[in-house]
């Protein structure tokens, strides 16, 4: 019998059947400390090893007892084996360790289930090979690039990948990289598709073979540059977009700074581009953008490169520009391209162009420079008289400087409180009580009184400020409505316009949330005005959003209702409270307008919404509306706009009309 380490000698299996047990079979004690191992164990650990702590997570092995466990040993020949721990006497802490070599199709097996994991999918294939030259592989992988498994057996994998990755490949193939990596493949009829790649070691016998899980990961590829295409370019026209017309601007000043030379920047907006998109519907006015980006694209030359800005706006940047007559001679050909028709939709349309020029270095050095003074130069042209080009001068319009104030201006209103809100009672055509205010920002300038909205808020929405005023507005209302319900009056509803940059930003439910905490105003006496047409630009998006506020107790109502394109599918999933009819239907006593407005409200009343009509101002409206079941109106025929002061006496007097 043969001695034990610690001088003991009575294990739980007899001495003969431990030496013939072919697999490596050894015992321990609690700490790991080897007691007894048969012949097939010594060959594996080695005569002179007293624990097996250094050779495998021992503490691991008893926490999973009975449970087979892979373990590379750090020994000749690193071979995989399949280890088991079972305790066999508890009251003396005496472990029995066995020990399996891996077969073939142990390690093929396991190794596929560790690419499954890492790769967080399921392998599309697998394939053993020796050194670039393919032993075996599954149907999965041969199917993948066109073969059978008996026809792509013993041949080279460098034959399977394009010569653009062979390198990689070369370089890759005796390594085994952590993450998977990619190459494109090439099938036997010649087509190429994108692979991803985890290799992993095989051990067999003497050598050691190379198992990879192959993928095919084309439509994410695809996906991805989808995406980086989307980044630097505008996905309705396929031009560049600004943020890369920017860079490139930029690199054309370096360039143009250290050789001496000019650049020009052409500031292009198409001419009655808001009147044909309201009118035709914004559908006809993509098609329109994608016309009139292939008419630019059309007299693209070499040194030139067009964007598009955004909107009806496109940005051409113009190289080795030697004078002033050589930038307005190709704003000269960008306008002459207009001069033909776009037929779109069976629509024969006659667009033009206003363009303005900047130039390098005569009127900036900056990128931002150039494209802001090619800009007021557009302006100019557009409140002359359009289908025209100008080039910067420092006597730009009155008009534009003018604008230029007041953007200025306006950004210093709000942190100097120059900005307050008025409210216009909204009114129960059913019990003439008052049910909601809507917010209505005003701008009380020191110098120049009272700035009406429609003068200050398309610069606020140019210049990006909109985001920070529309902000202020919602939590001033708040917390004004607040106010009023700790006074005493009976709760009602606030409306506040949401502008359309506003509504899209990632975090508005967050934002508005965040407000209603700060102010204390319960989420039921907040409704959040959105347009018609700011609903359909992106629907899907739109009613996920609106669910969520919904979802937060606040309401929400479509403005100017009847001015858009609504789809009724769409129309009907939007989890709106409340349809605005436009003041524009009010206003005009035409009979066809009365139908419109009977239209609005019987589908409202069909969909669950309520109707409010906007713009009411004598009783024959009221009447018209009252008969029609309208639910609430808002106008001069019951109250102006007033400031909060003003309202109590409006609050105290409980009916109107």
């Amino acid at each position: 019998m043969m001695p034990d380490r610690n001088g003991i000698t009575n294990i739980p299996i007899h001495e003969w059947i431990f030496q013939q047990i072919q697999d490596p079979l050894l015992f321990t004690n609690e700490a790991g400390d080897i007691i007894r191992c048969n012949q097939a164990a010594l060959e594996v650990i080695g005569p002179e090893r007293q624990t097996v702590r250094d050779l495998l997570d021992f503490k691991k092995l008893k926490d999973h007892e009975g449970i087979k466990k892979i373990v590379d040993f750090q020994t000749e020949g690193d071979r995989l084996y399949f280890v088991q721990c079972m305790r066999v006497r508890k009251e003396e802490g005496l472990y029995a360790l066995l020990f399996r070599p891996l077969s073939i199709s142990d390690q093929t097996l396991e190794v596929k289930r560790e690419m499954d994991r890492l790769m967080d999918a399921s392998s599309e294939g697998v394939v053993m090979h020796d050194h670039g030259r393919i032993v075996d592989c599954d149907s999965t992988f041969a199917r993948m690039f066109g073969y059978k498994r008996e026809e792509i057996r013993n041949t080279d994998v460098f034959s399977l990948v394009d010569e653009d990755s062979r390198e990689n490949l070369k370089q890759l193939l005796h390594t085994y990289p952590e993450e998977p990596y990619q190459l494109k493949g090439k099938k036997k009829d010649g087509t190429t598709f994108f692979l991803e790649i985890l290799a992993h070691p095989y051990p067999q016998e003497d050598r050691v073979l190379r198992v990879a899980i192959i993928r095919d990961v084309t439509e994410r590829v695809h996906n991805e540059k989808k995406i980086e295409f989307m980044s630097y370019y505008d996905e309705l026209t396929d031009l560049p977009n600004r943020h890369y017309f920017h860079d490139m601007l930029n690199e054309a000043l370096m360039e143009a700074a250290g050789q001496g030379e000019g650049v020009a920047v052409h500031f292009i907006d198409l001419d009655y581009f808001k009147q044909i998109n309201d009118t035709l519907g914004y559908a006809f006015g993509d098609k329109l953008l994608k016309a009139c980006a292939e008419r630019l694209k059309s007299i693209q030359e070499q040194d030139t490169f067009i964007a598009r800005m955004g909107g009806d706006e496109f940005l051409v940047l113009q190289r080795y520009v030697t004078s002033k007559e050589k930038a307005e001679d190709y704003a000269e050909k960008m306008i002459g391209i207009f001069q033909r028709p776009v037929t779109i939709d069976d629509y024969e349309l006659y667009t033009s162009v206003s363009i303005g020029i900047s130039l390098f270095p005569d009127h900036g050095r900056s990128a931002d420079d150039l494209i802001k003074k090619s800009d007021s130069a557009m302006f100019t042209v557009k409140g002359r008289h359009r289908n025209n080009y100008l080039c910067y001068n420092a006597s730009i319009s009155e008009k534009f400087e003018k604008m230029l104030s007041m953007d200025s201006e306006l950004r210093k209103a709000l942190k100097q409180e120059q900005l307050e809100l008025h409210y216009q009672p909204q009114k129960s055509i059913g019990t003439g009580k008052i049910v909601g205010l809507e917010a209505l920002i005003r701008w009380n300038h020191p110098d120049k009184g009272m700035i009406s909205p429609a003068t200050f808020i398309p610069i606020a929405e140019k210049n990006g400020q909109i985001i920070e005023i529309g902000e202020w507005v919602m939590k001033e209302a708040c917390k004004q409505n607040k106010q009023w319900q700790d006074e005493g009056f009976a709760p009602v509803i606030v409306g506040v316009n949401l502008s359309a940059l506003q509504f899209l930003q990632k975090d508005l439910v967050f934002r508005v949330k965040q407000i209603l905490e700060e102010t204390g105003l319960a989420p039921e006496y907040l409704e959040l005005e959105i347009t018609e047409s700011m609903a359909m630009t992106n629907e899907e998006y739109i009613i996920h959003t609106l669910k969520e506020l919904r979802e937060l107790g606040v309401h929400v109502s479509i403005d100017d209702f009847g001015t858009g394109y609504s789809s009724l599918k769409y129309l009907s999933r939007f989890p709106v409270s409340k349809l605005k009819i436009d003041k524009v239907f009010i206003s005009e006593n035409q009979k066809q307008n009365q139908a419109i407005v009977k239209s609005i409200i019987h589908m409202s009343h069909s969909l669950n919404m309520k109707v409010i009509a906007e713009g009411v101002e004598t009783a024959e409206q009221w009447n018209f509306l009252k008969n029609e079941k309208c639910d609430e109106i808002q106008g001069y025929f019951y109250s102006k706009p007033l400031p909060p002061e003003q309202l109590s006496d409006v609050f105290n007097s409980s009916i109107v009309h």
